[in-house]
Order: structure tokens, then sequence, then C-alpha cells
């Protein structure tokens, strides 16, 4: 892991821009960003509590094609908006420096939410998926590791539809991800 990015901080987008220049998906971007709601008042607090620091920062790899970015960054958004910590999108393919410096599974997959601190040394990092919604995709990748194999791309689609269902129709899986980055700040 990249021990530190001071190079990168101050370079990305802030949210808003992210969102005002997204040229795929921005309509449904928006949507999973306005139906965001806490799902409990101690998870809030604890974002609210993070005001206190001014040793954090964040940088989210992040592509306005990517499936995953789309329901998963607005409530990364949401959720540091209350906390104070500066966030920042880099654009995936214009930081091929840092992608590869986070592979999941050895692939490239975003978006990936890396914590550091103010000088940028990483802390540690969140994504591309909640843990539920990304145990598909270990498993499958176990399982098939012959990319060229004649059924993989017909078992890579199962899976997708499984990743579909594990998110679920309506915003339950956002709770999962507010508690999987409150146990990751946790740490800091």
């Amino acid at each position: 892991m990249a021990a530190n990015l001071a190079h990168k901080l101050n370079k990305g987008l802030s949210p808003q821009q992210f969102m005002q220049g997204m040229t795929k998906n921005q309509e449904k971007f928006q949507e999973w960003y306005d139906l965001f709601a806490w799902e409990s008042e101690e998870d809030k607090e604890f974002f609210e509590s993070l005001n206190n620091r001014d040793d954090l920062r964040c940088l989210i790899l992040a592509a306005d094609w990517c499936g995953d970015v789309v329901r998963n960054v607005p409530v990364v958004f949401r959720a540091l908006e209350i906390s104070g910590i500066p966030t920042e999108v880099l654009i995936k393919e214009e930081h091929p420096d840092v992608m590869s410096q986070f592979l999941t599974l050895g692939g490239e997959a975003i978006p990936i939410v890396i914590f550091t601190d103010f000088s940028g040394h990483v802390l540690g990092h969140w994504g591309p998926r909640p843990k539920h919604v990304q145990e598909v995709m270990i498993k499958f990748k176990q399982e098939n590791p012959d990319r060229e194999a004649a059924d993989y791309q017909e078992k890579l689609t199962i899976a997708r539809e499984e990743i579909g269902r594990r998110y679920g129709e309506g915003t339950g899986y956002q709770a999962a991800i507010v508690r999987e980055l409150r146990d990751l700040l946790s740490g800091f």
C-alpha cells in the first residue's frame, strides 16, 4: 500500500465538482444521494464528532461510468459532509499511479475511499463495495481464476446479478457502508 499520497492532496475534484461534471449516471447518482438517511443517530453523531479533528483527509478513486461508484459514493459523500473531513475525488483514469496501489483482488475496482492524515500518510481505505456485497466477487474470483475460460463471462453475469440482489432495491445497503466507514475511522 502507498505510504504517502501527499502529492495527490488538493489535486482532486470536490464532491460538488464531481457530481456536476458527471457525463454518465448523474441522475441515478443524485437519486441515491437524495435518498440517503441516517439509520441511527449514533452513526450521525460519530461522523459529526470528527469535526473535532483536523488531521484527516479523504481521497476517493472513482469514475462516473461505474455502477458501484453511482451506488456507493453518494453514501460516502453524505457521511463525510457532516464530518468536516476534506474530501476529494480522483478520477480513476487520470490517476493510474494511485489506482495501481489500491487493487482489489488484483484488479482495478472502484470506488476506493482512501483516508490519509494531513501530510498524506495513508491510514486505511474502503471499497469498492460493502463487505456483504463484495463477498460475491471474492468467491467468484476464487472459483474462476481463468478469465479465458469458456464459461467465464456467463458466470460473471450470474455473479453480477447476485451483487445486484445483495445491494437490494432500497437504501438498506447504505447503512452497511456507514457502519464500515465508521469502523475504519474509529481505528485512526
